[in-house]
């Protein structure tokens, strides 16, 4: 049984708003900071808790620092004080007014809660949504707060790196600076749904959203699954179909929703922010930041910074890193997702040289260089440097298509007449990494070691010879394949991987039981629930046995294969428990499911299949 204390400090490593990030030396928030607690009234009368911290020093003005957040602004009360506040301890040392608060419905604020609130664009009366509660509180926040220089900035990572893109539709003119972290866009493509694919491994924080409580706390309403096996595999292999999880979420609101609307339908599309940075006129400088081996949350930061630079002409930056969710906000020296050892200092360096000179440069009035970040700043995952970029994806790209050709390689030139068959059964999924345990989310599995997918026969592989030059990898990957199946219905997975030399060198965040010397590192991978092919919000059946065009974007990267190394391509229907198994045979809902539906199939992918991606010629290189 996994412990409730376990799950809870899970929860807060995994989301809380940035207090539990990292170390802050001799410095004492209490000792340098003022705290006040109030309840700001929103249009149509709902108080939302907020609490203030505001420098000691009162001989000038500071900026406001504003977090809405739904993972609660604790500690509560005046006396009590977090370790940290703001996005990173320069900043904090620094001196701003930094405003924590809690979204309306949650924690200590009035109000009900609604997952993914949609915007309105054009209210009436004393009709809400997350951008008025943000315009109001700006409002207050100016006009109250003493030795305020009337400039707001808002960030938040995760869920409150949603509601940091939100406050870009609130139009308030004092805000000026706005940082979406790890942001949600869409939850039919971030956290639960992947190209609509439900997030199995997903489902034990399905708590966190489907329960409200009654009134203002200061304590968790909600209550987390208790599996009773640490074996994820075996846990949901044996509670398969979705329907044997009912019992652990019968009054949760979320789960109730997730299971009557598979499909993107306009419950989904509405609670989706993407659009909305296309229609409304947008001001403040932004800069989205991501980690390219974020697990839960890529869709989100992409498409907000390629929306926003498409539609909008305020200041827009781009930062990826080589970080896994959140990772940006650590103080570790070394930096790691599981096995893949990137570099030392790499968060330090954005915390100082970019996060903190973006909130200086835009919220300082005193400051004039308002334009010295560049466009992008994106690491490479394979050399391990930063790349500072006027454009993103590089301007000097082009697109390069590799076949899934006979002999397990990839080529340049199609064979539609090769046919890779392999059998698909439910009941056997392709696990999605070796080490199974029960995890709140995963994460590790982003540049895990493919070398135990690749042995199952259910699992194609092709690759390169190897490289024998640079092979830069810049921009978005496009999955372009054509498959038949003996059923009505499959999933397919697509895995990006880096094969490492023999010669690889360890060190000292591997696993000295898997070795780098010829380690998998997978660099990129997505799924697409083939019901969606041709429509997210119409799904239909394969016809059983007839050539098919099932095409999928697979999120951007940024990484060179070195000489020595292979390029490979996985392609593979099951990905377990990371996303729930497929019947393969048709349903309207899979939710809704019968043991009877599921079955065993044989599905082919012919050889004028091929990945495309984005890529930078050697002589181009330097931008």
């Amino acid at each position: 049984m996994i412990h409730q204390k376990v799950i809870q400090l899970l929860l807060v490593l995994l989301f809380f708003n940035g207090f539990a990030f990292g170390q802050t030396d001799n410095f004492s928030v209490k000792e340098n900071y003022n705290k006040q607690e109030v309840q700001i009234t929103m249009r149509d009368g709902i108080k939302l808790h907020t609490s203030i911290y505001m420098p000691k020093d009162t001989s000038r003005k500071y900026p406001i620092l504003l977090q809405r957040t739904p993972y609660s602004c604790r500690p509560y009360g005046e006396e009590n004080f977090p370790r940290k506040i703001g996005p990173n301890k320069k900043m904090m040392q620094a001196g701003y007014i930094v405003v924590y608060q809690d979204v309306r419905g949650r924690w200590m604020s009035e109000g009900s809660y609604d997952n993914m609130r949609p915007f309105i664009p054009k209210k009436k009366k004393n009709q809400i949504d997350e951008a008025s509660d943000t315009y109001d509180t700006i409002e207050w926040l100016v006009n109250n707060v003493p030795n305020n220089n009337g400039r707001v900035g808002t960030w938040g990572i995760s869920y409150p790196g949603f509601y940091a893109t939100y406050s870009l539709l609130a139009n308030h003119p004092a805000l000026k600076a706005v940082s979406p972290q790890a942001c949600i866009g869409d939850f039919f493509f971030d956290d639960f749904h992947h190209n609509g694919a439900y997030m199995l491994s997903y489902w034990m924080a399905t708590a966190l959203f489907g329960e409200q409580h009654d009134g203002p706390t200061q304590k968790a309403w909600y209550n987390f699954p208790k599996p009773d096996t640490p074996d994820a595999y075996q846990f949901y292999l044996d509670h398969t179909p979705l329907s044997k999880l009912d019992p652990y979420y019968k009054d949760n609101f979320f789960w109730q929703q997730l299971k009557e609307h598979p499909n993107y339908d306009s419950f989904w599309q509405k609670r989706g922010i993407i659009q909305h940075l296309k229609s409304q006129k947008i001001k403040p400088a932004v800069m989205t930041v991501g980690g390219l081996f974020d697990a839960e949350d890529l869709y989100g930061p992409f498409n907000t910074y390629k929306t926003i630079e498409a539609h909008q002409k305020n200041k827009n930056t781009l930062v990826f890193g080589p970080w896994s969710h959140g990772g940006w906000a650590s103080t570790k020296k070394r930096q790691a997702v599981g096995e893949v050892f990137f570099g030392e200092n790499i968060s330090q360096f954005f915390q100082e040289e970019v996060e903190t000179q973006f909130f200086e440069q835009h919220l300082k009035t005193d400051n004039k260089k308002r334009n010295s970040l560049p466009e992008a700043l994106v690491y490479d995952t394979g050399l391990k440097k930063w790349d500072s970029l006027s454009a993103w994806p590089p301007k000097q790209t082009k697109k390069m298509q590799f076949y899934l050709a006979d002999k397990n390689q990839l080529s340049t030139n199609p064979k539609a007449e090769k046919k890779h068959r392999f059998i698909s059964d439910p009941m056997k999924p392709v696990p999605y990494t070796e080490n199974l345990n029960f995890r709140f989310t995963p994460r590790p599995y982003m540049t895990g070691d493919q070398r135990f997918a690749a042995k199952r026969p259910d699992v194609l592989v092709f690759e390169t010879d190897v490289l024998q030059e640079e092979l830069k990898l810049s921009g978005e990957i496009m999955a372009k394949l054509k498959v038949a199946t003996t059923g009505s219905a499959a999933d397919w997975v697509v895995k990006i991987i880096d094969v490492h030399p023999p010669e690889a060198k360890n060190h000292k965040e591997n696993n000295k039981a898997r070795p780098m010397g010829n380690y998998h590192m997978m660099v990129r991978s997505e799924v697409l629930r083939g019901r969606f092919r041709n429509s997210f919000a119409k799904p239909e059946p394969f016809v059983p046995h007839k050539k098919t065009d099932v095409n999928f974007v697979i999120q951007d990267i940024n990484h060179t294969f070195k000489p020595g190394h292979k390029l490979q391509i996985q392609v593979q229907s099951t990905w377990f428990p990371l996303i729930d198994i497929n019947p393969q045979n048709y349903v309207e809902n899979i939710f809704k499911a019968k043991e009877s539906d599921f079955e065993a199939q044989e599905h082919t992918v012919f050889g004028d299949s091929y990945i495309e991606f984005d890529y930078i010629p050697q002589t181009n290189k330097a931008e």
